[in-house]
C-alpha cells in the first residue's frame, strides 16, 4: 500500500519559550528529528509540514530524509498543517498523522497503527490507558475532507464524525500520549 506518513512541524511553540523542534534531548537529538527517525523506519515517504522561516529545521528534516513543505498559513493552526500536508503528499491509500513534538512514540506503536491502516482499517489511533495518541492512520478516501481542514483542531472532527470506523490499537507506550508542550515535559515521567 501506499501511506504516507505526514509530520507536522509547523507549530508555533508559544509555550515553550524558545524553538521546541530544535531543542535537544537528552541524547543530543533535537525533538522533531527524533520524531522524524521513529516515522521514517516505519514509513518510506514522508512528507514534513514546516513554518515560513524554518530553515534549519528544513535542513535537519531533509537530512533525515523527509520531503519538505512549507506551510503559509501554518499560523492558522494544525488543521491548515495538516491540510498542507496532504495535498503535498497527493492522493495515497492512506496517510500516518504524526505530530514533531512527540519523539517519544516506539516504532511498535507506528508500525502498529500502519498494520492496521494496510488490513483496510479506514481510520486507526493507538491507544495507552483509554487515551487515543498518535499517530492517527487516515485512509485515503478521506482525502477530500483532509484537504477542507482548517483551523486549530487538526482531524479531531474527522475522527469524531466517523468514531465508528476508527480501530483502537491498545499499546503499552506512553510515548503515544506523550508531547512537549513545556520544558518541563521533557521531565523524565514518573514510575507509579
Amino acid at each position: 500500500m501506499n501511506i504516507v506518513g505526514l509530520l507536522l512541524a509547523a507549530g508555533s511553540a508559544s509555550r515553550f519559550g524558545s524553538d521546541k523542534l530544535q531543542h535537544p534531548l537528552p541524547h543530543g537529538v533535537a525533538i522533531a528529528v527524533q520524531a522524524a527517525r521513529h516515522l521514517k523506519s516505519e514509513i518510506t515517504r514522508v512528507v514534513a509540514a514546516v513554518r515560513p522561516g524554518s530553515e534549519q529545521l528544513t535542513a535537519h528534516l531533509k537530512a533525515e530524509g523527509c520531503e519538505i513543505v512549507v506551510c503559509e498559513n501554518a499560523e492558522e493552526g494544525m488543521g491548515a498543517s495538516l491540510a498542507c500536508a496532504t495535498r503535498a503528499a497527493g492522493r495515497a491509500d492512506g496517510y500516518l498523522v504524526a505530530l514533531a513534538d512527540m519523539p517519544f512514540i516506539r516504532r511498535t506503536s507506528i508500525a502498529a497503527v500502519r498494520d492496521a491502516l494496510a488490513a483496510g482499517a479506514p481510520l486507526a489511533a493507538p491507544y495507552f490507558h483509554s487515551r487515543r495518541g498518535h499517530p492517527v492512520a487516515i485512509s485515503g478516501a478521506y482525502y477530500e475532507q483532509l484537504l477542507a481542514l482548517k483551523g486549530d483542531e487538526g482531524a479531531k472532527r474527522l475522527l469524531q464524525e466517523n468514531a465508528a470506523k476508527l480501530t483502537k490499537i491498545p499499546v503499552g507506550d506512553p510515548g503515544v500520549i506523550r508531547d512537549i508542550d513545556t520544558p518541563q515535559d521533557l521531565a523524565p515521567p514518573l514510575r507509579t
